[in-house]
């Protein structure tokens, strides 16, 4: 704006420079508030279940971008319980249509949420 001041007084450049700062904002406060409104649906839904303390971690952990598959072992490391207890917490919230087994199964079977548009 200085130069400009200090020059022809074309503000074209200032403009786009400025422009396109206030595009990056507005973009992130949509990516921001997409996010939020998803964990108000998500907990809207999930206030009509039966869901333990260790579960609700676990599930804002999901909705926070967990990284990778959530497996047994996963969820039992990470709530610090046997993978027996983790497996069982888990077969809750699938049987309460929450949490949907993805299609490998095995050694490998993990565990996603279910998807909005199914709920």
């Amino acid at each position: 704006m200085e130069k400009t001041q200090k020059g022809d007084l074309d503000v074209t450049k200032w403009l786009v420079w400025f422009l396109s700062c206030l595009e990056r904002a507005l973009e992130n406060a949509e990516e921001t508030l997409d996010t939020v409104l998803t964990k108000a649906r998500y907990w809207t839904f999930f206030s009509t279940k039966t869901i333990t303390t260790r579960q609700k971690l676990m599930l804002d952990k999901l909705l926070d971008g967990f990284e990778g598959n959530l497996t047994t072992s996963k969820w039992a490391k990470i709530t610090k319980v046997s993978t027996d207890t983790a497996l069982r917490d888990i077969q809750g919230l699938e049987n309460q249509g929450i949490l949907v087994k993805n299609t490998a199964g095995g050694r490998s079977t993990s565990y996603q949420l279910v998807y909005l548009s199914t709920l």
